[in-house]
């Protein structure tokens, strides 16, 4: 069946402000400019003042998720599906998480290419397949297994491209495993995190853009207060600003004012993850699961091209393949091989078609209903 033009326009905006999102944060940490006190031009590494920005886009979700209970309301709809109450602490667990991971993500961009930031979060799947065995008591079907591993073999191949690209420059090279290791690490917190969402939305009967707003408004304020002790936490190596503390806000705020376009890359960062949100929950709800995933995966192609096209890393053939058998992990622990082993099986037997029409008739439930 065709697509709605709001379903094209969903599934548009979820590969827009998903790719943008990326690009965005990486453009802001390739920006130059003088900070405060007339200190010497250095780039805009400030990751934990551009997750507070993230976490502003997550929080916004709140204004739309309260817009579209309006909507039901004024169409007779919140009386026969009304709001759980729930208490909103309950996100704090995996709001930290998410607060943690995003602002190691953020540190980790800046040491490595936007491509390889984007192919290597998808070790989020082994980390989110184990731990709800683990917690969650599921047991996985053996071609989730078989998506695990691929990805793990996916994984190890993206490293090698990425060590390979840098061989000939030690500083670059152990930036980019420092990097690759950090984004692999914030995979860990980041499944841990939804793992917690899962349990909570369902028991609870949340909507997701309300979690997604409450997440995000408990990691504004949080890392909010944060910025200042880390105005003095030193830093080392891993800093990127001139004093060598854990964040310099100030600094950031002063390069903004020597940089104007830094904050057209913060605001394009802060609207896309809220526009992100959004698409995905819609699109998960009008289209299916399946279908947002391979716009994700889409998503990691369209950076991967601009990355190159704009000159910020240089091309290396192992990332194709890399990409390929991450994607194939992906396609498998998701699910995406059954409708097209479904789609052979019908081509080759036309009469079994009415008999499964029967066994699987009805109309299904969203997954997602605006209480």
């Amino acid at each position: 069946m065709a697509w709605t033009r709001y379903q094209l326009f969903l599934a548009g905006l979820m590969l827009v402000t998903g790719s943008i999102n990326t690009l965005s944060a990486k453009w802001a940490d390739n920006f130059v400019a003088k900070g405060c006190g007339g200190s010497k031009e250095h780039s805009f590494q400030h990751p934990f003042l551009q997750a507070v920005g993230m976490f502003l886009g997550e929080f916004s979700c709140l204004a739309a998720f309260y817009l579209l209970r309006c909507q039901a309301s004024g169409l007779g709809e919140s009386s026969a599906n009304p709001p759980q109450t729930f208490n909103p602490l309950l996100f704090l667990p995996p709001a930290l998480c998410d607060m943690t991971g995003t602002s190691i993500m953020y540190v980790a961009l800046n040491m490595t290419s936007a491509s390889s930031f984007q192919m290597l979060r998808g070790a989020v799947i082994i980390f989110t397949g184990l731990l709800s065995v683990a917690f969650l008591g599921r047991r996985l079907a053996l071609s989730q297994w078989l998506g695990i591993l691929a990805t793990i073999a996916g994984l190890v191949v993206v490293g090698l491209a990425d060590l390979l690209s840098k061989h000939d420059d030690q500083h670059k090279l152990s930036e980019v495993i420092t990097g690759d290791l950090l984004i692999i690490m914030a995979q860990v917190i980041v499944a841990i995190q939804m793992v917690l969402e899962e349990k909570f939305v369902y028991k609870h009967n949340v909507h997701p853009l309300q979690a997604v707003g409450t997440e995000g408004l408990f990691g504004f304020v949080i890392l909010s207060l944060l910025l200042v002790p880390m105005y003095y936490i030193p830093a080392g190596s891993f800093s990127g600003n001139p004093r060598g503390t854990l964040e310099d806000a100030l600094d950031a705020f002063c390069q903004v004012g020597q940089q104007p376009l830094i904050v057209v890359a913060l605001l394009g960062n802060i609207g896309s993850i809220a526009f992100f949100n959004f698409a995905g929950i819609s699109v998960t709800k009008e289209l299916s699961a399946t279908t947002r995933m391979v716009l994700d995966s889409l998503r990691t192609v369209v950076i991967w091209a601009l990355s190159l096209v704009l000159g910020w890393e240089a091309f290396h053939p192992l990332q194709i393949l890399g990409f390929l058998i991450l994607l194939t992990g992906t396609a498998l622990y998701n699910g995406l091989h059954r409708p097209l082993l479904d789609l052979l099986s019908r081509s080759r037997d036309p009469a079994a078609e009415d008999e499964q029409e029967r066994l699987l008739g009805g109309t299904r439930a969203p997954i997602n209903s605006i209480s």
